[in-house]
């Protein structure tokens, strides 16, 4: 990343690492440009407000060795962007442009379009996992296939394919065998409870759950509430500063 504002930064990182991706920022255009070996970034992402110049360097120097393919390079545009010089960003071969005012849903379904159609993400990054904050409405429960037993604990991040859990009392799972179905699980997601089936995906203090299925319609509110997650870290943030 490759921009000057920290609140242009703490928001793309609000959007980002659920993806599964690792920051590095730099403040200086030739700086980054040093380091674009040792790096070896899986994207770009550069604001034309902070650099109206010398983007177009960057972006010019980075294809000479990197494809579309290789390296996406996301333009954050500011106010004064014209078409033509979208039409320079896409002739130099930038992979998108976004406006860098990020707290508009539309905006940030684009940025994270740009980064799909062009890395080759993996199942982590495709299913969004999401580190479940305080303010985030999440909880799980289960019932011990075995002995009946409540097992409790907290949920540490989360996708619409399954969660990881630090349990209260980790002998609860000595008894229970990896790829044990659980069929007796009631998970929070903000105000609705649902029902998913689950598997244990692996042991530990931290469990690991995959979700095999859940009652009609119950999969798209857990969709639709992760979803709202970055906005809702974004207000929080605001909030504070």
């Amino acid at each position: 990343m490759v921009l000057d504002s920290d609140e242009t930064y703490n928001m793309i990182s609000i959007y980002v690492k659920p993806l599964g991706f690792e920051l590095i920022r730099y403040h200086h255009i030739v700086k980054a440009m040093d380091n674009i070996d040792e790096i070896d970034p899986s994207a770009i992402v550069i604001s034309a407000r902070d650099f109206p110049r010398h983007w177009k360097a960057m972006v010019q120097f980075v294809r000479a060795e990197r494809s579309k393919e290789a390296c996406p390079i996301i333009i954050l545009t500011g106010e004064g962007f014209s078409i033509e010089e979208k039409s320079k960003a896409s002739f130099l071969g930038v992979s998108g442009t976004v406006t860098d005012a990020l707290n508009n849903p539309i905006e940030i379904e684009k940025f994270h379009g740009i980064l799909n159609r062009f890395l080759p993400v993996d199942e982590k990054r495709r299913s969004r996992r999401f580190h479940v904050e305080p303010i985030h409405r999440f909880g799980f429960v289960f019932i011990h296939p075995h002995d009946g037993v409540l097992v409790t604990g907290s949920i540490k991040d989360i996708s619409i394919g399954g969660i990881s859990f630090l349990l209260d009392d980790s002998s609860l799972m000595q008894s229970i065998r990896l790829n044990t179905e659980l069929k007796e699980c009631s998970l929070r997601s903000g105000d609705f409870l649902l029902a998913p089936d689950c598997r244990l995906a692996r042991t530990g203090r931290i469990v690991s759950m995959e979700f095999i299925s859940f009652p009609e319609g119950e999969r798209e509110i857990v969709n639709k509430y992760l979803e709202s997650l970055p906005l809702m870290l974004l207000r929080e943030y605001k909030k504070q500063n």
